[in-house]
């Protein structure tokens, strides 16, 4: 992980997401606060005036539309929480627009699904929007296009958290700020005596998001559990995150000053590479590969690309190029990438060696299953009961075919 200080990290930063929740958003009654995005926008406008660029991920839009409609609860069917989604989306962003506007500051408004970030050629062009409004000073509020979404606004993102460490991973961002209606992330349950916010945390590993106390319920859909995913998600990318207390007057003031508010997570040391971060979380996979644990230290620890000998179980219907997980054999996704071979010729060639291949399917097309080059490690961290004491393979010698 990254040997920054909180503070320095914060004073490096340049392009700041700040991911604001529903709870922070409403009132009690469910209805937009007016007075909090008041807020957010004074502090937003200092930062910009500090040098920064900042991307606001906003959730509120059925709560802001609920207040619009005069409705006292949240609807329950499909199309009423669309039909509050459409007509809270306008309130939101105009909230912001008045926020923003008397400092000569401009709004965006950015809506999206899963697909966009899915499609290789959607991503880029969202990223290279999103910079140009960032280039002409202007402030984007992202958020899922809930009237388009189905599930009961629950597929595409899930939740406004991971949306947010796509877009950070998309740009990418230097800093991610999770506003909360909790302090940060606690060492124990939040209601229990002697519970602390923890200050820093190096690595999201299992200990970590056993921490997790998630009180969902109301309007609100993420929670500490999706926090922490996305914590993990954008600090491997090499992005640093803060979870933080929303409804703390200053808490973007206080966050960029090097305060110790909320609850650090120091990135990776080095951004990784763009097209990795696409591979790792943003594109649709196909399949899934489960691999043996010898064959998933080389890949995690040693960098090594994936061949067939280390492959146990095949699933999905993919074809050669086509995106694919990295499963261990307790079902855990660790990585993901672009496979060189069929499922139906992998189902023949998994668990023999690179020499052996030929003998089966007539030709090798590459000795990799998924070159190294094409391979997103996505979590590095294993809970000890599932690492068996296996020697890592030896390191054949890697180069890309074609």
């Amino acid at each position: 992980m990254s040997t920054l200080s909180r503070a320095d990290a914060v004073a490096a930063a340049s392009l700041i997401i700040v991911k604001v929740g529903t709870r922070v958003l409403t009132t009690a009654d469910g209805l937009l606060d007016s007075q909090r995005v008041e807020q957010l926008g004074q502090q937003c406008d200092q930062l910009l005036a500090a040098g920064k660029q900042v991307i606001i991920v906003s959730s509120g839009a059925v709560g802001a539309g609920m207040g619009r409609l005069g409705l006292r609860s949240r609807p329950r069917s499909l199309h009423r929480l669309q039909a509050a989604a459409a007509v809270g989306q306008s309130c939101l962003i105009e909230a912001y627009e008045r926020s923003l506007r008397p400092h000569g500051r401009h709004v965006a408004q950015v809506l999206l699904v899963a697909d966009d970030l899915e499609d290789r050629r959607r991503y880029l062009n969202i990223r290279g929007t999103l910079r140009a409004l960032l280039d002409e000073g202007a402030v984007p509020i992202v958020n899922e296009n809930d009237t388009v979404s189905v599930d009961e606004l629950r597929t595409s993102f899930g939740d406004n958290d991971r949306l947010a460490a796509l877009m950070a991973t998309l740009l990418p961002a230097d800093l991610l700020i999770l506003l909360s209606d909790v302090d940060g992330l606690y060492d124990r349950g939040p209601d229990e005596a002697g519970a602390e916010v923890m200050s820093c945390v190096p690595q999201v590993d299992a200990a970590v998001e056993r921490l997790a106390k998630d009180r969902l319920g109301g309007l609100s859909k993420g929670g500490m559990e999706s926090k922490l995913a996305a914590a993990r998600m954008v600090t491997e990318a090499g992005c640093h995150c803060i979870i933080g207390p929303g409804r703390r007057d200053d808490v973007l003031e206080a966050i960029c000053r090097g305060d110790e508010v909320g609850t650090f997570f120091p990135g990776r040391n080095g951004t990784m590479p763009a097209r990795k971060r696409w591979l790792g979380w943003s594109a649709a996979a196909s399949g899934s590969l489960c691999i043996d644990s010898g064959a998933r230290r080389a890949v995690v620890e040693r960098g090594s690309s994936l061949l067939a000998a280390g492959i146990q179980r095949v699933s999905g219907n993919f074809g050669v190029g086509d995106v694919v997980t990295l499963e261990t054999t307790a079902g855990g996704v660790f990585a993901r990438g672009l496979v060189n071979y069929s499922a139906a010729d992998l189902e023949r060639i998994k668990g023999l060696q690179t020499e052996q291949v030929l003998d089966c399917l007539g030709v090798c097309a590459c000795d990799e299953v998924i070159h190294r080059d094409d391979l997103a490690i996505i979590r590095r961290d294993e809970p000890a009961a599932l690492v068996r004491d296996v020697p890592l393979p030896e390191a054949p010698g890697e180069h890309r075919h074609g």
